[in-house]
């Protein structure tokens, strides 16, 4: 057995932390079973200083192991490795060191100030983007350098004329009035012997600039400003500190404007060469003025970084028949175009960003709102450049080009494609390839949206944190990509946000500040997503961190009942069975209420027991069947119909088990019937959708799961495809079938929420899951549910500890199931016989066999260690 990977909070390597308990784990190849470990940290990489070591821990446990050794020193190096044990009590070698750099530990370490322009700024306009330095210099052997930087508003660092780090949109955002992270930079190569410059540009981001509705602009703070803190430590054992301070300077940078929504606008003929480096002449810049204390919490980083993932290249240069010139990049994306251009000084072009064309194939921007996602370049005339912007990012497939000088070259053209460091974790195929496409648009749907947070949108004037959405799409986004560290961060802020009587703000960070929330299925978020997390990464201390968030939210539904399921609630938002003109679905939003409250209450049932809560587990057994007497009084005829016809009442009704187990199968009849009633078309909204299939499935109606699937006419998912998307609308019809548009006001076509259904596929089609005792896959269940015509289908998911994956063919007379079982994990393999023989590894195996057991129907589980193994399906007549 050996250990591939050696992980502390989900990195290879932590640096600039904060964490006093970091949680180390680790991967196993090779083997079977881990029986013991053993971690050191240690103070040098050879482990001579030691600081902490386990010796040999009887256990099996190779994630989520948190340390617990001496408290750990501000701005230190440590370094860690592990070595486990096997079944035959066989030890590995130690694995790969892991290094841990620690940040401030106290924020009495900061003695940098605040510091910003000198000038009054008003709150109401956009602003020109400040250019901030401060020379200084350095004499003797440099060992080390750290920089410690954040600001109001977005930052960007250079030394010496060359860029700090390679993050984009630091800070990022965070529920900024209550905490703001700061971010850890290496710099020992940028430093020099003498003299240096360091400069800072800082944008006005979320913080200064304009966010929400109804153009309101400076939410936190009035103006950009700095905080930074360089330590050089030397070969002599000495240190020195430089620090933001008033003896900084400030000028206008050639960044005339720069915002979220609109784009940026950049005159190179205000350009100042040199302005970051020695050497320039600064007698001209004014003095900066330093701010009051920052009055919440600074915190090292915390979520998932924002950088450059990928680029992609346009396929086609189109003439408009407005004769706009219009390139098509193929793929809807969230991030900028870099551009190169040579031309004459004082040459002024522009690039407008859309996601789609009209009717006629003209660019299309009514749906972007407010937002002008424009990007404004002025020439010097100085040769040829390559320009991308600095603090702003765009929600787009296809650019205009106005009025750019001289022939349209698609080579001096890229996408570059920014959202947060999330490794992709997931993978599905399948035999059809219009699902592969839709696997593929939830996926850039997931990545477009996912840049620092869970965003609606990433286009239009508004780009929030949508609890709702977050919370449908959680346990899809868990599957696609590693958003351990990404939905972390993003569920403190939730934290931090709620009111004191427990409602859930309606977007995270709070930015809309006019005191809406608890609606349900948004706030119930603050329940779903922690368990979610949990579930994939065996993570308890989100579950201990969130705990009495969750149990306030669930404690407000307890108190106030029936004045709370009365209140405004956005409910099956955007369902298509929605009155004309409004955007709430036809389903009793009281009945949605009741479903969600169950729902959560459920939640934090078993979240109790997993931390041991026994106490607190009885109460809120007690109070969810309350919960279904009450729903099954006012919502349950005598004669067991559902009073509530709607596709998302009967859904809602079949997968949280609302109805008793004699009615059900009534039920299940009346959704199929709903549905053939739309020619077997989904009606659903944000609400009903994430679960259609699981309850069809649930109500054993496959077939009907497997042709909404499947459907390619209005309204389905693959209509989406047929219609040319690259991502998920937010509405069905977003485009109808004439080519004209749902609306202006709200028709994103990079919307997630519906991608939702890529939890179904992954846990049903392809039979993927976690048990449902377990946790982080340490015992999956492997439970494909063919259908709909396919052939195969597979799919992976990187688990923590390591590669789980199930692919399957079938013919008229054989299904093939071939499966990986991660080392240390054990696998529950679930198939219907169906008159069937049966081989597992090549070896038939005895019905009889008491290894292996039925349960009710004909389904028969067979569990499995790590490794690769097939199972066979062959028609008893074979």
């Amino acid at each position: 057995m050996i250990i591939t990977k050696l992980t502390c909070e989900y990195q290879e390597n932590l640096f600039g932390t904060d964490c006093l308990s970091p949680r180390f784990a680790w991967k196993l190849e090779d083997g079977i079973s881990q029986t013991a470990y053993r971690i050191q940290v240690s103070k040098d990489q050879d482990f001579v200083d030691l600081i902490w070591d386990t010796d040999k821990v009887c256990s099996d446990s190779s994630i989520q192991n948190v340390y617990a050794g001496p408290k750990f020193q501000s701005r230190t190096k440590y370094f860690a490795r592990v070595m486990s044990w096997d079944q035959d009590d066989k030890s590995t070698k130690w694995s790969k060191t892991s290094v841990i750099e620690t940040a401030f530990l106290d924020e009495n370490e900061w003695s940098a100030k605040w510091i910003s322009t000198s000038d009054a700024r008003d709150k109401l306009v956009e602003h020109v983007v400040p250019a901030l330095r401060k020379d200084f210099k350095v004499n003797g052997d440099i060992v080390s350098a750290r920089v410690y930087a954040t600001a109001h508003g977005l930052y960007r660092l250079s030394i010496n004329g060359k860029r700090v780090g390679d993050e984009y949109l630091t800070p990022y955002w965070t529920e900024y009035d209550s905490r703001l992270q700061y971010q850890t930079y290496e710099v020992l190569d940028l430093l020099q012997t003498g003299t240096n410059t360091i400069g800072a540009m800082l944008g006005d981001g979320w913080s200064v600039g304009e966010m929400a509705f109804d153009k309101h602009r400076a939410i936190y703070q009035d103006r950009v400003a700095l905080l930074m803190q360089m330590h050089i430590r030397f070969e002599d054992g000495s240190e020195q500190v430089l620090c933001s301070d008033a003896s900084w300077k400030w000028a206008n940078s050639p960044i005339l404007m720069s915002e979220i929504y609109h784009g940026e606008t950049y005159d190179a003929q205000k350009e100042l060469p040199g302005w970051d480096s020695p050497d320039f002449d600064e007698t001209s810049w004014q003095a900066v003025v330093e701010g009051a204390k920052y009055k919440g919490k600074l915190i090292a980083q915390e979520g998932a970084p924002v950088k450059k993932i990928e680029t992609i290249k346009p396929i086609k240069l189109l003439e408009t028949p407005k004769g706009e010139k219009v390139i098509d990049f193929g793929q809807n994306m969230v991030g900028f175009v870099r551009f190169s251009l040579a031309t004459a000084a004082g040459t002024k072009v522009q690039i407008k960003h859309a996601e789609v064309l009209d009717k006629e194939g003209n660019f299309y921007t009514d749906n972007l709102r407010n937002a002008r996602q424009t990007i404004t370049y002025t020439s010097n005339g100085n040769g040829e450049i390559v320009f991308e912007p600095t603090f702003t990012f765009q929600g787009f497939r296809f650019i205009q080009l106005i009025d750019w000088p001289g022939e349209i070259n698609l080579e001096n053209f890229e996408g570059v494609v920014i959202h947060s460091v999330m490794p992709q974790t997931g993978t599905f195929e399948c035999s059809e390839p219009l699902i592969n496409q839709l696997q593929h648009n939830i996926l850039w749907g997931q990545k477009g949206n996912f840049v620092d947070v869970p965003t609606d949108c990433p286009q239009r004037d508004e780009r929030l944190g949508w609890t709702g959405d977050a919370q449908v799409f959680a346990a899809t986004a868990c599957y696609n990509l590693d958003v351990s560290k990404f939905f972390t961060k993003w569920l403190h802020d939730v934290a931090i946000s709620q009111f004191a009587d427990g409602e859930i703000p309606h977007v995270v960070p709070d930015c809309i500040k006019d005191g809406s929330g608890g609606s349900t299925g948004w706030a119930d978020a603050v329940v779903v997503i922690p368990w979610t997390v949990y579930k994939s990464y065996g993570d308890t201390r989100i579950l201990v961190e969130m705990y009495d968030s969750m149990k306030k939210w669930i404690e407000y539904m307890r108190k106030n009942g029936d004045d709370w399921r009365n209140k405004f609630h956005f409910g099956d938002w955007v369902a298509l069975d929605a009155k004309e003109g409004s955007y709430i679905g036809a389903t009793d939003r009281r009945m949605i209420a009741y479903a969600f409250q169950i729902y959560s209450t459920d939640i934090m049932m078993k979240t109790a027991k997993v931390l041991g809560r026994m106490d607190d587990f009885a109460d809120y057994l007690i109070l969810k069947n309350r919960l279904i007497d009450e729903f099954r009084d006012e919502y349950v005829t005598p004669n067991g119909k559902l009073a509530v016809p709607t596709q998302t009442g009967h859904i809602l009704s079949i997968f949280l088990d609302l109805m008793e187990v004699k009615y059900r199968e009534r039920t299940a009849a009346d959704l199929e019937k709903l549905i053939r009633e739309k020619e077997t078309h989904l009606d659903t909204g944000f609400l009903g959708t994430p679960y259609i299939n699981f309850a069809l499935t649930k109500a054993k109606k496959l077939d009907v799961a497997y042709e909404l699937l499947l459907k390619k006419d209005y309204p389905s998912w693959l209509y989406q495809i047929e219609n040319g998307a690259t991502t998920i609308w937010e509405h069905w019809d977003g485009i109808k079938p004439d080519g004209t548009f749902w609306s202006v006001g709200m028709n994103s076509f990079n919307h997630y929420a519906y991608g939702s259904i890529g939890d179904w596929m992954y846990k049903t089609i392809a039979g993927i899951n976690c048990a449902e005792t377990s946790s982080a896959y340490k015992q999956s269940v492997i439970a494909p549910r063919p259908g709909g015509g396919l052939t195969y289908a597979k799919a992976s998911i990187e688990t923590m500890y390591g590669l789980l994956s199930s692919e399957w063919n079938q013919s008229a007379d054989e299904f093939v199931l071939k499966v990986n079982i991660p080392v240390n994990t054990t696998s529950i393999l679930c198939i219907n016989l169906n008159e069937k023989k049966i081989f597992l590894d090549g070896n038939e195996i005895n019905h009889k066999d008491t290894k292996y057991y039925y349960t009710a129907g004909e389904d028969w589980y067979i569990e499995v260690g790590p490794g690769t193994h097939e199972l066979k399906l062959v028609d008893e007549k074979r």
